[in-house]
């Protein structure tokens, strides 16, 4: 299953939500997107890692930032149990607690930048290890003051991953990533131009590439289609304009949906609520 059917996974209410997850079986995860910031702190297995058409081998202590929307998926290898922390976020929680000076989401732009892995050296493992260990300890408490501790706590993290993350070199040893550069540059490209000819055949000559490898290249890269990644991005960059105030009609053109009734299905399929209504939702007040 994959992003063309609409595969979302959880809803985000919370200011945050502190998972320790563990498995071991032949589940196969799969590729899937969130409408919220995650944060994924690997602890053990055999994973790699796909975000956006790259592939990260971890290594315990990882810790990998999955932006909002982005297409993930994990590669387990059932011999070994899969242990890690995840952490959903919600962005109006960060804001609330960062100004324009720091910005506590700024972790999350850096990963659209491709850096989505931050792999530290043992201090760094040592404090994170503190601070998430106290976390979880507080989640489980009745305590007075538990929830405002945790919120302290996770401020606490989010501002030292914050740090380490904009310290490249610093930081990090060599990181084994695999990615195919043609699919990333193509990638790139199609989320700066979303309002854009962004047709296979477009593609595959600006590229320099048969339309039908470029297919099967893509989507054994991604997890999707072309003409399904694109439309997705499209959507999404729809409703971030609407958000900024633009009617339903013109962020369709904006992002180069030249059909509004059928991008008003396809809008509606995706939000489960019509552009219309998605707009007063937002404007009601």
């Amino acid at each position: 299953m994959f992003i063309e059917q609409g595969v979302k996974r959880g809803q985000l209410n919370n200011d945050y939500k502190f998972f320790h997850l563990k498995d071991r079986s032949d589940f196969q995860f799969e590729f899937h997107y969130h409408e919220f910031n995650k944060i994924i702190i690997f602890l053990s297995g055999n994973v790699i890692y796909n975000i956006e058409g790259k592939s990260y081998k971890l290594m315990p202590w990882d810790i990998l930032f999955v932006p909002r929307n982005q297409v993930h998926k994990p590669i387990v290898e059932p011999d070994e149990e899969y242990e890690r922390i995840v952490l959903w976020i919600n962005d109006d929680f960060l804001r609330q607690h960062g100004n324009e000076e720091d910005d506590l989401l700024t972790c999350f732009k850096l990963a659209r930048e491709n850096r989505h892995l931050l792999r530290l050296y043992k201090h760094s493992i040592n404090t994170i290890k503190a601070i998430l260990t106290k976390i979880e300890l507080e989640e489980n408490g009745v305590q007075f003051g538990t929830r405002i501790l945790c919120n302290a706590l996770f401020l606490e993290f989010i501002i030292y991953i914050n740090r380490l993350q904009m310290k490249p070199g610093g930081h990090v040893e060599e990181v084994e990533v695999k990615f195919d550069e043609q699919i990333q540059n193509i990638i790139k490209y199609i989320n700066a131009n979303l309002d854009s000819d962004l047709s296979i055949d477009m593609l595959s000559k600006m590229f320099y590439i048969n339309k039908y490898y470029l297919m099967h290249k893509f989507k054994a890269n991604t997890g999707c289609t072309i003409h399904n990644y694109v439309n997705f991005k499209r959507m999404q960059k729809c409703a971030a304009y609407i958000n900024e105030g633009l009617s339903p009609a013109d962020a369709a053109s904006k992002c180069g949906f030249n059909d509004y009734s059928s991008f008003s299905r396809a809008f509606s399929k995706m939000f489960g609520v019509s552009p219309k209504k998605y707009s007063q939702s937002i404007f009601k007040e």
